[in-house]
């Protein structure tokens, strides 16, 4: 769901090496990672002109794709039994004029590319592959050109299971590059350019589990503008997860994306978002909401956010655009995961549109008509009518019918702002916890101050051993609330213990 809904109603990396940082006073230096840190500084997945390229001639068994001859592709996959390897020699490859005409594998089938390989809908043709046949395998070609309609994807349009995307350009399509499915790899690829999102991840039959996504560059996303055409759609930027339980996110470039960089929306589990590079968004670099259990360390953010946190400034909305926006999201011990909080450590933000925003929404839980994500109940209460008056008064309703922002702990990062160069003064550097005065539906039993006490007292959220650079503000309980270190670091607020503050830099 879109974030003004929800304010207003609301190259691989291979294996990572551990982070350590040393710890600091609000008297000592900037904590800085340790040798071997795994937060990049630079371009950690460069992929999208630099894609390895295939083999140049077909591999023993494997069934050659003539370019020259129309729908060869999937007619000889029609024709081969599962399993078979196809070779796309070089050149163009097409599909009929049919807007549906669309290469179905079969389980296992493997597409691998030439040098000069790509499969071209001529933006005639809606989908590339699709169909349900599981461990597909697609390396070393490019994927253009296809108009696949808002909310849907060009690439495994039908969210099929076990599907590996390696060497593939995805790019200059309409709706989602690709649609993601369970277990599905997505590795040292490049999803660019296209109409609505890189990834949209969803399935409405099951939850999407067990995705990666590594060493893929994912940039220059949401082409149509679909926020502009639906404005609070929600339905932008480099990608999108739904309902997706465990995900690795890990060394990626996601930059320079109309809109969001990474998406979480509505009870996704257990993610890992580690040490990626995510620069240059226009929106939000992370937006995390109504979702649980995440662990988003060793990445660096720079100068996300500031054309949308522009705008919020520019007409008066006082609420704090953030760059790491956790919306009514938290930990839950209850769902298995790897961790049962939500961490944020070891990332450097620097010269972004404010910091992290933990928010919580007192009128959107299951079954409020605040809920813009309308239908949906927590993964504690699946059935959305039990949320309702006289029972959700009590417990367990009373607690398990919200999506809470709890037992959220953000430690060890660097909050670095010159605001000057970005020509934002003091409304750029905010950071903070808070939440709106209850009001609606009158049967709710959270009006009144109740979920702003809540968030910013009861539900263990944590700040410490943080360093600051720059004119950082904190935002505290509610947004009218911004208070400076002292009174952050003070009862009754007691956040940013061991944290280091240095106003003007260093």
């Amino acid at each position: 769901m879109s974030r003004g809904s929800a304010v207003r109603r609301t190259l691989l990396l291979g294996v990572l090496l551990p982070l350590a940082l040393a710890s600091c006073s609000s008297s000592g230096a900037a904590p800085a990672p340790a040798a071997g840190s795994t937060s990049p500084r630079g371009p950690v997945a460069a992929v999208c002109d630099h894609v390895p390229p295939g083999p140049a001639a077909a591999p023993a068994g494997a069934v050659p794709v003539d370019p020259a001859v129309v729908d060869d592709l999937p007619t000889k996959t029609k024709n081969s039994p599962a399993g078979t390897t196809f070779w796309l020699a070089p050149g163009t490859h097409r599909l009929s004029d049919d807007e549906y005409a669309q290469v179905q594998p079969k389980d296992g089938d493997v597409y691998l590319g030439a040098p000069g390989a790509v499969f071209d809908g001529r933006k005639k043709n809606r989908y590339a592959f699709a169909g349900p046949a599981k461990d597909v395998r697609l390396a070393s070609f490019t994927v253009q050109g296809f108009t696949a309609p808002r909310d849907e994807g060009v690439v495994n349009h039908d969210s099929a299971p076990g599907w590996v995307i390696q060497h593939l350009t995805v790019q200059d399509n309409d709706g989602a590059g690709l649609m993601a499915g369970p277990k599905q790899q997505i590795l040292d690829s490049c999803l660019r350019r296209n109409g609505q999102y890189g990834l949209n991840a969803y399935s409405g039959s099951a939850a999407v589990t067990g995705l990666v996504l590594r060493g893929t560059e994912v940039t220059g996303n949401n082409t149509a503008n679909w926020e502009a055409k639906v404005p609070e759609c929600g339905c932008t930027g480099g990608m999108k997860f739904w309902a997706v339980d465990g995900a690795d996110v890990v060394g990626n470039w996601i930059h320079d994306n109309r809109g969001t960089g990474l998406w979480a929306d509505t009870n996704n589990n257990d993610f890992l978002i580690e040490g990626n590079l995510i620069e240059n968004n226009d929106s939000a670099a992370i937006i995390y909401e109504t979702s649980y259990n995440a662990v988003i360390r060793n990445n660096t953010f720079r100068r996300n956010n500031l054309p949308d946190g522009r705008a919020h400034a520019d007409r008066g909305d006082p609420f704090p655009s953030a760059t790491i926006y956790l919306s009514e999201s938290g930990g839950e011990p209850r769902l298995k995961a790897r961790t049962s909080n939500l961490e944020i450590s070891g990332n450097l933000l620097q010269d972004n549109w404010n910091g992290v925003i933990l928010w919580e929404n007192a009128d959107r839980f299951c079954n409020s008509p605040a809920n813009t994500s309308s239908g949906s109940c927590t993964k504690l209460v699946p059935n959305v009518s039990t949320c309702s008056a006289p029972g959700i008064a009590k417990k367990p309703l009373y607690g398990d019918c919200r999506w809470k922002t709890q037992r959220v702990v953000v430690q060890h990062n660097q909050f670095t702002l010159n605001s000057k160069a970005l020509g934002c003064e003091e409304v750029c550097g905010r950071t903070g916890v808070l939440s709106n005065f209850g009001s609606y539906p009158d049967w709710s039993p959270y009006q009144g101050a109740v979920i702003q006490q809540a968030i910013t007292f009861q539900q263990d959220n944590s700040w410490h051993d943080n360093a600051y650079a720059g004119p950082w503000t904190f935002v505290a309980k509610e947004m009218s609330n911004i208070i400076g270190i002292g009174e952050w670091q003070s009862a009754p607020y007691r956040q940013d213990a061991n944290s280091s503050y240095k106003p003007n830099g260093g």
